[in-house]
């Protein structure tokens, strides 16, 4: 048998943002090698599938990527509809090229489903854009995180130079990003919003500033966090931003 697999995006956490096409595909699929965070509503939309998960988690025990290919492409021998359903879109700090790559080297054929990414979710949640006019015409998803052995990259010169920066995986690392943006010319007042569990449930959101970032990242819970930074959230018209505050 070959089949084809599924890189899907499983959004960034609400079940019901999920796409229609993720929905139909989850409920046909034969397998579905899922990441740590995928809302089990989710999941259960897979209700014929056999499930594996395997999830990346920061300082927790993960699945080594090479072996996630390696099932991926056994799996595709075996089966008609492979899903690797991915949290927020597969595109995006989601390793699909690494994924995509092997399979295309096994000659096995794929599709890929977009998601809602984090950044799109919280910027929902918070309902303050991205961009704004005469304000913010420029956006950078950067993320601090380095895996091992990789070089090292200057995402804080590109997070500088945005007028809105949304950093990825970065709420652990506070103290370095703080340091590493001022460092590049970003004041320490600018705003700062960070965002944990964007659409999930419960949702927080903690204001700050890029100086203050550090003690503020502190009150982080367990849950995934963005780390917004850009003048687009110094605005007190929201109500979003007028103080911290949890959605429950």
């Amino acid at each position: 048998m070959s089949g084809t697999v599924y890189l899907v995006g499983a959004g960034s956490g609400a079940p019901d943002l999920l796409t229609l096409r993720a929905a139909r595909l989850l409920a046909s699929a034969d397998i579905v090698f899922h990441d740590a965070l995928v809302h089990p509503e989710t999941l259960a939309l897979a209700e014929r599938a056999i499930k594996v998960a395997v999830g990346k988690r920061s300082g927790k025990h993960s699945t080594a990527q090479r072996f996630i290919n390696k099932q991926l492409i056994d799996a595709a021998h075996k089966h008609q509809t492979v899903v690797r359903l991915k949290g927020g879109d597969p595109m995006l700090f989601g390793r699909a090229q690494e994924e995509i790559d092997a399979l295309s080297a096994a000659g096995v054929a794929m599709e890929i489903v977009p998601g809602v990414s984090a950044a799109f979710a919280a910027s929902a949640e918070l309902q303050v854009s991205l961009t704004r006019r005469a304000l913010a015409r420029s956006v950078v998803f950067a993320t601090p995180r380095e895996a091992a052995g990789s070089k090292p990259n200057d995402w804080a010169k590109a997070a500088a130079a945005a007028d809105t920066a949304v950093l990825y995986m970065a709420a652990g690392e506070a103290q370095n990003v703080s340091d590493a943006l001022i460092a590049h010319g970003v004041p320490p007042e600018r705003p700062v919003v960070i965002v944990e569990n964007a659409s999930g449930e419960p949702c927080r959101v903690i204001r700050t500033t890029v100086g203050e970032l550090p003690d503020a990242a502190q009150s982080v819970g367990a849950g995934p966090a963005l780390v917004m930074v850009g003048e687009v959230y110094a605005d007190r018209k929201s109500t979003r931003l007028n103080s911290s505050h949890v959605k429950r």
